[in-house]
């Protein structure tokens, strides 16, 4: 516990030993958890894969973020909409870049593979803007990345400052003239000299060092994921004015509509000027897709096709020799947060899982049998099963959508499905998804929680074959950032991390509350940890970890068809 506020403690974070992998069974006619037998995990090497979600790599000085509905947070008629903002937030890129290297050199605890892909479910982007979009591509490709363009003076220029308005944004240089704001009068939050200005500042990625996948979801597509993008948010993205509150007699009860529909109507209150900048544009489908083909990336187009650049669409495959992966498209365009499939992607989907099963049930429920190779399929999308419950594309001018039930009922004619991994939720959550007309049969659902709130964590995961039977591992990753920022003491930190002792550094001063965060990028991916960790509804205490069932296990089903098949 490193310090107390009036209303909770802010916790420090420490090391601990891995948790044990959970053998799960649920797919068995007599199915359950338990240890998962070391000797159990054994078996043939398929696949490795990294599943990385829910960045939200945010211009944190963007004019059209609306920070201030945070003061709402007890509101029910907001709860769909915040938060906005996070203490953290500005440090992601740094969290985002850990992760990255953590990843680049990991082996699979029971297979001993490095991860030959990294699967992405979107909300890589925050808030739909170009500058956003680099920075992720920059991180992942490798790059300097530049998220937030400072403004004239260099220095940062949002919700964060102490001049700002506002006492419910954690102001990390110090106090306002009425006082401190709450996050760190309520909850004990740190002081730091400096931070938000060294944090904004470009940052050097490695990139990965395999190939990774994209996918679209509603950040990439909507403002701050829920609002459409109409003319008057265009403009207000790249001018030089943001709102500071609602304006006088705004109806409440209509929030979230006005929210989804007419965001720009969240501008109309008070407002302070704030730097320009035209690379904060908000980006289409198209223009989404058509930045990940960059010369010399692997896959070319991170798995976007050239049938995605002509069509505009956002959905594909990726085919390995163990394995077909399918990216679903799940962002509703019409605006929301949740997600939709309409039926031409459905019927896209169809096609693409029959291409690799030697056999599977047609709608009627008869067996037919195509004469095409089998091979298993692990689909990705944003949304999961259980957020695909927007329904505003389904209008009379829109593309019918396909319900939940149907989708499960499509999935489960195709016994080759064994896996869907997903994001949107930020929690960890493992789920069965059983065939209901045939026991002992199904596939996992695996929700990963985000990178930008806690557990701040990514996900490995391992197929294995083993007799007639498939045992997909999955594993927990946390980026190696030590578990509690290092501060410098004498001395500021050098751009690589390591401290420098000696004369203290006059661009980071020392502050009243003690010696500051160094300028290693570890130490910010640290820090964003850190802050994660004691969000108010949000941190350790918030379930977005999920239940040992949710996090390192070993799931096991049957295998739909004889695994020697492929591989080799």
């Amino acid at each position: 516990m490193a310090r107390h506020g009036a209303l909770a403690p802010y916790r420090s974070l420490t090391v601990i030993d891995g948790e044990p992998h959970l053998l799960r069974d649920d797919l068995a006619p007599a199915g359950g958890a338990g240890p998962a037998d070391r000797a159990r995990l054994g078996g043939r090497p398929l696949f490795c894969l990294a599943h990385v979600t829910d960045l939200q790599l945010a211009d944190v000085q963007s004019p059209a973020r609306f920070e201030f509905l945070n003061r709402y947070f007890a509101d029910p008629r907001y709860s769909k909409i915040i938060p906005v903002q996070r203490p953290q937030e500005a440090l992601t890129a740094h969290a985002v870049s850990a992760t990255v290297r953590t990843i680049n050199a990991l082996t699979g605890p029971a297979t001993g593979l490095a991860p030959q892909l990294v699967v992405t479910t979107g909300d890589a982007i925050d808030n739909a803007q170009w500058n956003e979009l680099q920075a992720f591509l920059a991180l992942f490709d490798g790059g300097t990345v530049a998220l937030s363009p400072p403004g004239r003076s260099g220095r940062y220029h949002g919700v964060q400052l102490v001049e700002w308005p506002d006492d419910i944004f954690w102001k990390p240089d110090g106090e306002a003239a009425d006082g401190p704001d709450l996050f760190r009068s309520a909850f004990g939050f740190p002081h730091h000299r400096g931070l938000l200005d060294l944090a904004t500042r470009r940052l050097r990625s490695p990139g990965l060092t395999m190939g990774w996948l994209s996918c679209h979801g509603n950040h990439e597509a909507l403002n701050q994921g829920v609002g459409v993008q109409t003319p008057g948010l265009r403009s207000a993205l790249t001018g030089g004015v943001k709102p500071t509150g609602l304006p006088d007699g705004f109806d409440h009860d209509q929030a979230l509509e006005w929210f989804t529909t007419q965001p720009e109507l969240f501008m109309t209150g008070p407002t302070l000027p704030v730097p320009s900048h035209p690379d904060r544009r908000p980006i289409s489908r198209a223009e989404f897709v058509e930045a990940h083909f960059q010369p010399g990336v692997r896959p070319a187009g991170h798995g976007f096709t050239e049938r995605n650049r002509r069509d505009g669409t956002a959905y594909y495959v990726h085919d390995t020799p163990w394995v077909r992966l399918i990216a679903l498209d799940t962002a509703c365009l019409a605006g929301g947060a949740d997600g939709c499939l309409d039926l031409d992607q459905a019927r896209w989907l169809e096609a693409s899982l029959a291409e690799v099963h030697s056999v599977h049930a047609r709608a009627d429920g008869e067996r037919t049998r195509t004469g095409n190779p089998d091979r298993l399929v692990v689909i990705f999308s944003h949304h999961g099963i259980d957020t695909l419950s927007n329904t505003r594309g389904a209008g009379p001018d829109g593309v019918p959508l396909i319900g939940r039930d149907e989708l499960l009922a499509l999935l489960h004619r195709f016994g080759n499905v064994v896996l869907w991994l997903n994001g949107h939720t930020h929690t960890n959550t493992i789920r069965p998804r059983p065939d209901p007309l045939s026991p002992g049969r199904g596939f996992w659902e695996v929700t990963t929680c985000s990178v930008v709130d806690w557990p701040c964590q990514a996900r490995l995961v391992e197929l294995i074959a083993d007799g007639e039977e498939l045992s997909i591992v999955c594993t927990m990753i946390d980026h190696h950032a030590p578990a509690r920022p290092v501060l410098a003491r004498g001395g500021a930190a050098r751009p690589g991390g390591s401290v420098a002792r000696g004369h203290p550094d006059p661009r980071w001063p020392r502050t009243p509350d003690g010696p500051d965060l160094p300028a290693g990028s570890a130490h910010l991916a640290s820090l964003h940890r850190e802050l994660a960790a004691n969000m108010p509804f949000g941190g350790v205490e918030s379930g977005l970890a999920g239940t040992a069932s949710d996090r390192n296990v070993a799931l096991r089903l049957a295998a739909p068809f004889p695994l020697s098949r492929i591989g080799g």
